[in-house]
């Protein structure tokens, strides 16, 4: 027999049992690890799941539990057509399948342009009982102080949206943002001269930081220039969200100094920003490479004002902390501690066949 010989029937641990040649109490003790099996059995427990597709009741193991779980989310506030939109709807999805379990699900948002709504959150989270968080690392610090807190409470937590180093998360979901900002890179020197300049735009915001995803893109980004014998100048533009106005100015401030722009990136999602410039000014000749598959960065690639937007599943993200965290707490099963997702790279072509559902 084999996992595949009749993929409608459910294996059932009296099914495990009969096939084993053991008692049903000695399969469930190899299955949930607990009480002392001997080693022939061991044997014949094991060799027999290794053949079939044996699944534990999730529901039936956390009602008889009888213990409540409750999971937190700490993530930016979206709107809809926002890349947080997306990764609420994954971290939603995931929570409607608890239904049941005796799991809870509960969100904390801030803005991401600011640190200290992060802090505003992250202490009405604190002020909650819980069992597990999910984590957006867009404030590097903040995120390492509440990490270490969470470990001295022993509640285990998953990051999005980047990775920290040297800290206890149960798992990362998201993308290398490292190899992210070299693919936009590449994406643009493929597209310029050698010598031309590309326009660098960043987003004022609360405080003076980067979010960490944003400088690990960018530092991908300079160190494959840097590798590859780029010869122009990087010029860079602050911007304002919702201030068109004013991101006219310093765009018009900037297009009128010395040297010849060919390329420009953003490295969050709000392409659409310098998307909306090029196009009122009808500037063609200047490549834009943005992020994400939002509303208005998609508008833009569908009207040839951005070239490629370098997308990452947020719903798969939101989706799946969730699950790691809920598999642990139901089950101590423990998810790999990076889980990377695809680096997409959507262009004018494809961009109507992308679909980032489940």
């Amino acid at each position: 027999m084999d996992k595949t010989s009749d993929p409608t029937k459910k294996i059932r641990i009296v099914d495990v049992a009969r096939m084993a040649g053991v008692s049903v109490g000695t399969v469930d003790r190899v299955i949930h690890n607990r009480g002392r099996v001997s080693e022939e059995n061991l044997r014949k427990v094991k060799g027999v799941l290794d053949i079939v597709d044996y699944q534990p009741n999730l529901i039936a193991r956390s009602l008889a539990s009888r213990k409540q779980y409750r999971i937190v989310t700490l993530t930016p506030e979206a709107a809809p057509g926002e890349y947080w939109k997306d990764v609420h709807k994954g971290i939603g999805k995931a929570a409607a399948e608890t239904t049941g379990y005796n799991i809870h699900v509960e969100n904390f948002h801030f803005n991401q342009y600011d640190a200290v709504s992060f802090d505003r959150a992250q202490t009405a989270m604190l002020e909650k009982e819980f069992d597990a968080a999910v984590i957006a690392t867009l404030f590097t610090e903040p995120v390492i102080r509440l990490s270490r807190l969470l470990d001295k409470r022993k509640i285990p937590y998953v990051y999005l949206d980047s990775n920290i180093a040297g800290q206890n998360q149960l798992s990362y979901f998201g993308t290398e943002s490292y190899d992210a900002g070299a693919i936009a890179a590449r994406l643009l020197t493929e597209k310029i001269a050698r010598t031309s300049d590309i326009l660098v735009c960043r987003i004022i915001h609360s405080g003076e930081n980067d979010s960490t995803q944003i400088r690990n893109r960018k530092k991908g980004f300079c160190d494959f220039l840097e590798k590859n014998g780029y010869a122009g100048k990087l010029r860079y533009a602050h911007l304002r969200l919702n201030d068109d106005a004013y991101n006219f100015e310093v765009l018009d401030k900037v297009f009128a100094e010395p040297g010849k722009i060919e390329g420009a990136v953003t490295f969050n999602s709000t392409c659409y920003i310098p998307g909306k410039y090029l196009k009122a000014k009808r500037l063609s000749q200047v490549n834009l490479v943005g992020y994400d598959v939002t509303g208005r960065n998609a508008d833009m690639l569908r009207d040839g004002v951005v070239i490629a937007l370098i997308a990452q599943r947020p719903e798969y993200q939101g989706y799946y902390s969730i699950k790691a965290l809920y598999e642990k707490l139901l089950f101590g099963k423990r998810t790999d501690k990076v889980n990377l997702m695809p680096i997409d790279i959507l262009i004018r072509e494809n961009i109507d066949y992308y679909h980032n559902k489940f």
